[in-house]
């Protein structure tokens, strides 16, 4: 087969695999420069399509949660996960609840420093009573009505809350919008519009991600998304497709070197 014929039967399995939405300038580029790599690539990325232990619409949305997340923003795939899953039939108001909740990751940032910073001020022996003092009726108010509309508890907030109550009562507000947003009017469901168990699995995806890899995180939300009802074969796929943030290497790179060369005068190898 001649390679202009190869490449455009590799083109119709993307669509047919796919979709049409998803093939964006990276692939393109790709495609042109090595065939080869495009397919073993497609490979890689039609696996989850191909399983579908989570639906269509869902798996649109946990790579939308990887490429949003603030360790990777990746605009390309961004707007071809926001398409394709309107094209699935999502609500604008999933959509934005999973940008919602993917932009609670910042928070990690307390998660693992303030622990840290207890630690020193421990083996230090500074500010001891600080960070040992028992909770005024205020933080004890806040934990509860976090455990309440985030529906656990864990042991990284305890310090945070102690040390700066004011700042976790603001981060409060903001990471349990999605999970007490009224959507459709009603004032009875108060609940957001994604099912818990899609939530905590929004939370796994950008917490496996390779940009960000917060363990602690990534264990407790699949244990929440377990008691929320999920299957450890739907998990899988989370980080199925969690690990698609390595082809975004060459979906970057690809166009550079294309427009490089066409630059330059000089044609591709083979």
């Amino acid at each position: 087969m001649a390679p202009g014929q190869d490449e455009e039967k590799l083109r119709e399995q993307f669509v047919a695999q796919l979709g049409t939405q998803a093939f964006h300038r990276g692939w393109e580029s790709l495609l042109s420069l090595d065939p080869t790599f495009f397919s073993a690539s497609l490979s890689l990325a039609s696996v989850p399509r191909r399983k579908s232990h989570l639906s269509r619409k869902d798996q649109c949305l946990i790579s939308l949660a990887v490429d949003s997340a603030a360790t990777h923003l990746y605009g390309p795939g961004i707007r071809a996960h926001v398409a394709a899953a309107l094209n699935e039939g999502a609500r604008v108001h999933e959509i934005l609840e999973v940008i919602e909740l993917t932009s609670t990751l910042g928070i990690h940032a307390c998660n693992i420093g303030v622990p840290l910073l207890v630690e020193v001020l421990k083996e230090d022996g500074k500010f001891g009573e600080e960070i040992t003092k028992p909770y005024d009726e205020n933080q004890e108010r806040l934990k509860k009505e976090f455990t309440e509309k985030r529906g656990y508890w864990h042991g990284f907030w305890e310090d945070f809350l102690r040390l700066d109550p004011e700042f976790f009562e603001a981060y409060l507000e903001f990471s349990s919008v999605p999970w007490v947003k009224d959507v459709d009017g009603s004032h009875q469901r108060r609940k957001g519009i994604l099912e818990p168990k899609m939530k905590e699995l929004v939370y796994c995806a950008f917490d496996a991600a390779a940009t960000h890899l917060y363990v602690p995180g990534l264990k407790l939300h699949m244990r929440n998304a377990l008691g929320y009802g999920a299957t450890p074969q739907e998990i899988l796929e989370v980080l199925e497709i969690a690990t698609q943030l390595s082809l975004h290497t060459v979906h970057v790179a690809a166009p550079i070197i294309e427009d490089l060369i066409s630059t330059s005068g000089l044609k591709p190898e083979g």
